[in-house]
């Protein structure tokens, strides 16, 4: 990468940190008397981790705006932040499937696909059949392994 390449990215990183700061807690305009609401607290959510690390060179920034109505800033802030950080810990993560597993599930898969194209070689008999059979088993096969090597 080029200089010039290079330098483009981190600009647009320093802006939108710089325009997400602004919008950071400890604003002034929020007070004992104008307290930020619900969604002031979600946006304050959604960008908790930049304004920590940004609190962590400015003190004036804050994570979290005191000034606040209770609840319902505090349940804007809890969705925001677990829809970006915390989805992960509540839903459950998937277990890895065994070869055995995948093994079972390609079988299946086989003897459904050759019941299928027997009726339809029976029902449409060719003298080419033995050859097309054997050529679309052995590239269900390979399809299901490739599937289930992604999934």
């Amino acid at each position: 990468m080029t200089d010039r390449q290079l330098s483009r990215p981190i600009a647009w990183a320093v802006l939108v940190t710089l325009l997400l700061a602004g919008c950071a807690a400890g604003d002034p305009r929020f007070s004992a008397v104008s307290p930020a609401g619900f969604w002031v607290g979600l946006w304050h959510g959604l960008i908790a981790c930049i304004t920590l690390v940004i609190h962590i060179f400015d003190g004036d920034v804050r994570v979290y705006e005191v000034d606040n109505t209770g609840g319902w800033y505090d349940f804007g802030f809890l969705i925001g932040v677990t829809a970006l950080w915390g989805h992960r810990a509540v839903l459950p993560r998937k277990r890895p499937v065994t070869d055995a597993e995948w093994q079972e599930i390609s079988e299946k898969v086989e003897a459904k696909l050759k019941r299928k194209i027997r009726a339809w070689a029976e029902a449409e008999p060719d003298e080419d059949w033995n050859l097309v059979e054997q050529k679309a088993e052995d590239k269900l096969k390979r399809k299901v392994r490739e599937w289930a090597e992604r999934a």
